[in-house]
């Protein structure tokens, strides 16, 4: 039988939000943005046993989030490592601890900046990992895209129908993640496909969505609500 696992990873500071409270704590809708993400996966057709990763010095303060708000999916909390990689790396040992056969797991990984994630989204990230394996969403850009060189531009630009913004979640065969995950930490690394690829399995895309953003700056806070319908003019001071 198969099991199905989500690591949903929370390590932001606040930095680029000007904020001193985390991105992923910051309410949106009446809740923290990471419950939102945390619930999207609970209301899947997998419905996934949930890892979250949040940095050890937060773990008080998320229980008093979920005590707070009433927030009572299930759940199991990890550390959070130095970079995302360490992090997704501490979740993945999270979900080992409660895997009967990696072989027969799937392991979906998601950024809990990223609020607005459809379930049936999930679902197709899900459904295509137990197909080929390795599954990740992704939009084709709408962009022109330009390498930057000493020089300035470099002439010739890639054409847009082969580029593709990555977006989460991603998910993967138990066995292939678990794999991956024991190479040595490289910048190249920008998400998870990418760890995954440099272990030499292919990726298979999935069409993501324009409304899942990931929460970057303030400004985001309020995209994020005018895409759920609830927008009421806040500002981002309004937010914290």
């Amino acid at each position: 039988m198969q099991e199905h696992y989500a690591i949903v990873v929370g390590g932001g500071t606040g930095t680029r939000m000007g904020s001193d409270t985390p991105k992923q704590f910051l309410p949106l809708n009446g809740i923290p943005v990471a419950m939102h993400a945390i619930r999207a996966f609970h209301n899947s057709k997998y419905s996934p046993q949930i890892v979250v990763v949040i940095p050890s010095a937060q773990h008080g303060y998320w229980s008093e989030l979920c005590e707070k708000y009433n927030f009572d999916i299930p759940h199991v909390v990890a550390s959070g490592g130095k970079s995302r990689f360490e992090s997704v790396k501490n979740g993945l040992a999270a979900v080992q601890l409660r895997c009967t056969d990696l072989s027969q797991s799937l392991i979906a990984v998601h950024d809990a900046a990223r609020p607005l994630i459809a379930p049936t989204l999930i679902d197709a990230t899900f459904d295509q990992a137990a197909r080929y394996g390795a599954a990740a969403l992704a939009i084709q850009s709408t962009n022109s895209v330009r390498l930057k060189s000493s020089n300035g531009l470099k002439n010739n630009a890639y054409p847009r129908q082969q580029v593709y913004l990555m977006q989460t979640p991603q998910t993967f065969n138990g066995v292939i993640l678990s794999e991956s995950y024991k190479l040595d930490e490289d910048n190249a690394f920008t998400d998870d496909a990418s760890v995954v690829e440099k272990k030499g399995y292919p990726i298979t895309l999935v069409d993501g969505d324009t409304r899942n953003i990931k929460i970057t700056f303030p400004e985001d806070l309020r995209i994020a609500a005018i895409l759920s319908g609830t927008y009421s003019g806040c500002t981002p001071d309004d937010t914290q």
